[in-house]
């Protein structure tokens, strides 16, 4: 604890508050908080959120990893890769038509950097990009055709053809997506989360998923973490899985790591710091 006591900074590698919220009573002269993770929901504890000591996180490190299984994700269900695969097993050769993501229409809802960075691949590939973020006026790249705010979610789902969910975890965000917004997707429409899991209800993502109301969905992330054996998801082939890893590559500990340096040599200079998270809002 007489470390702890006088650190300036204190880097949380875990995802969870228990081990921050124990040091942090002794963490007398604590100037700054640097998360190695990019969703902080799990370690926003109440003295860290009522406390003036900036809290930092990895936004955006990991957005090429995550932005290229969104990508990959569409294009699973445009090219039916589980017929191919099942039809390579099987020695089966029988034509089908598939799919082209030229033309189709994205939503990404919550037009961060992750989202900007599936925009870059999804617009390269000549789709069409619908957003969603809270500030509709605010300038935005050349990527996005039209901006909603969130209140319009279903809107956007409506029209697009694949859906990408970026969106944190917040008391706001919380089954931000349910019932009645996947209602509102096209038969024939992909939901893809690479956000965070408990954004969308998904009891009510299993129920479209049963009833094949859409055509399918491509899921890195989960209510309940590792998802519970006895969840029907893991039956569904009209389900893309991954667990939780699409961003675990070879570099994205280097990455997490030397963002922090980055920053630390921000602080050490008196500049201002980057992904200073607002607190009250959880990102």
């Amino acid at each position: 604890m007489h470390v702890v006591g006088g650190a300036d900074v204190i880097v949380n590698g875990n995802h969870h508050a228990g081990a921050l919220e124990a040091l942090w009573p002794h963490a007398k002269s604590l100037r700054w908080v640097h998360s190695l993770s990019a969703g902080v929901e799990s370690i926003v504890f109440p003295a860290l959120k009522a406390s003036p000591i900036p809290l930092t996180n990895a936004r955006g490190v990991y957005k090429r990893s995550l932005a290229e299984f969104a990508i990959f994700g569409m294009l699973w269900f445009a090219k039916n890769a589980r017929r191919l695969v099942d039809q390579q097993a099987a020695s089966n050769w029988e034509q089908w038509d598939c799919e082209e993501l030229t033309g189709k229409t994205c939503a990404i809802l919550s037009y961060g950097a992750m989202g900007q960075e599936t925009a870059r691949r999804a617009h390269a590939m000549g789709m069409k990009i619908i957003a969603t973020r809270r500030r509709v006026d605010a300038p935005i790249d050349d990527f996005v055709s039209k901006v909603l705010p969130p209140s319009q979610t279903g809107d956007a789902m409506a029209e697009a053809d694949y859906v990408v969910c970026c969106s944190p975890l917040t008391p706001e965000t919380h089954h931000m997506i349910g019932a009645a917004e996947l209602a509102r997707m096209k038969a024939r429409g992909v939901f893809l989360n690479i956000g965070r899991g408990a954004v969308v209800d998904e009891a009510a993502l299993v129920d479209v998923l049963q009833r094949r109301a859409i055509k399918g969905a491509a899921l890195d992330v989960f209510e309940v973490e590792p998802l519970p054996k006895e969840s029907p998801l893991w039956l569904l082939d009209n389900v893309l899985l991954s667990p939780h890893c699409t961003d675990h590559t070879d570099t994205w500990q280097f990455e997490t790591v030397q963002f922090f340096v980055d920053n630390f040599h921000r602080f050490v200079k008196g500049e201002p710091l980057e992904n200073v998270v607002d607190k009250e809002a959880g990102y």
